[in-house]
């Protein structure tokens, strides 16, 4: 059990909870940087977390739920007040109903969580500013301490999987729901390089053109939410298959971190896809993290029938390989 403290102060309102591990602060930090990390350890072990969202940027936002035995959910939600990289990270931490929405019966607190080297490897320490007694009470009542130093104990066996998250592993597809999936591959570059290279055409034109002995005929970005982006592609001589286009709109960005957009292929029919892609430094460069939401399970099982996670595999290779490679 990682676990070595657990310190309730009520005059100060504040419960700190302290934990070891073997490893370096920056295998400590990835965890908590990466969802797919920190969803095997973050609810307890009856209560599983998925993470919908996390940005683990200054003023980005984390949304999760943890799924009970019975299939009930609990969700909550971190506001990221402060992110120092590799050091700490500030949140407001609070609850939300069951459509994701933050639920103001139950109470916000304020939660820092710092990371300091030892002598043995790294240490977590994690201090939770309460309101008031009252709130302080409630929560610990509902099991907070307890569900804590549980889920911390899962954390070990995370942070031992050094091949499972590696920067040499394929893009992989993640089932969060019938109708979300998360696409995930870590790529070596920094998040200023890995967004350079999605957002400018003339980057963009050297790795994401598709099968081989196809070419990328349009590039038009989108860099404003409400701009319309439009990626067209068509084969070569002697190579089979259609020329066809891929657009959609911009929603949000947050360079070089976040953006939201949607996209369909054109002239099929159906409603777009709902996509939200995350950039985070971690060892080894940046994981990108791709959470696209489909209209229905018949939606996402088509559109992923088409190869199209062995297609994202393929222009990220060429992406390392050429684009950032020469950065």
């Amino acid at each position: 059990m990682p676990v070595t403290s657990v310190d309730k102060d009520l005059e100060k309102l504040t419960m700190e909870i302290v934990a070891d591990f073997p490893v370096s602060v920056r295998r400590l930090w990835d965890a908590y940087a990466d969802p797919r990390q920190l969803e095997k350890f973050w609810g307890p072990p009856t209560w599983p977390a998925t993470f919908d969202r996390h940005d683990l940027t200054p003023g980005g936002l984390s949304n999760y739920y943890m799924t009970g035995p019975d299939g009930s959910r609990a969700g909550g939600y971190w506001e990221f007040l402060a992110v120092e990289e590799g050091r700490s990270f500030e949140v407001i931490d609070g609850f939300t109903h069951d459509d994701g929405t933050p639920n103001t019966d139950l109470p916000r607190m304020r939660a820092v969580f710092l990371f300091e080297e030892t002598d043995t490897g790294s240490r977590l320490r994690t201090t939770t500013y309460f309101n008031s007694l009252t709130e302080l009470e409630q929560l610990v009542s509902m099991g907070m301490e307890e569900g804590t130093v549980l889920a911390m104990g899962q954390i070990d066996d995370v942070l031992a999987d050094l091949r499972t998250f590696a920067a040499d592993r394929a893009t992989q597809a993640q089932m969060l729901s019938d109708t979300r999936v998360r696409i995930s591959r870590v790529v070596r570059g920094t998040p200023e390089q890995v967004w350079a290279a999605h957002h400018q055409p003339e980057l963009l034109r050297q790795w994401c053109y598709g099968p081989d002995g196809w070419d990328f005929v349009e590039c038009t970005v989108a860099t404003a939410p409400g701009d319309r982006h439009r990626y067209a592609y068509a084969p070569r001589d002697g190579v089979e298959g259609q020329e066809f286009a891929l657009t959609g709109e911009l929603l949000e960005t947050d360079p070089p971190h976040r953006e939201v957009f949607l996209e369909t292929m054109e002239g099929v029919d159906g409603p777009p896809t709902h996509n939200e892609q995350t950039l985070t430094p971690v060892e080894g460069g940046t994981l990108i993290s791709l959470v696209i939401t489909y209209d229905s399970l018949e939606q996402r099982d088509m559109i992923l029938g088409t190869g199209m996670t062995y297609g994202m595999e393929a222009g990220y290779e060429r992406l390392e390989a050429g684009v950032l490679a020469g950065a």
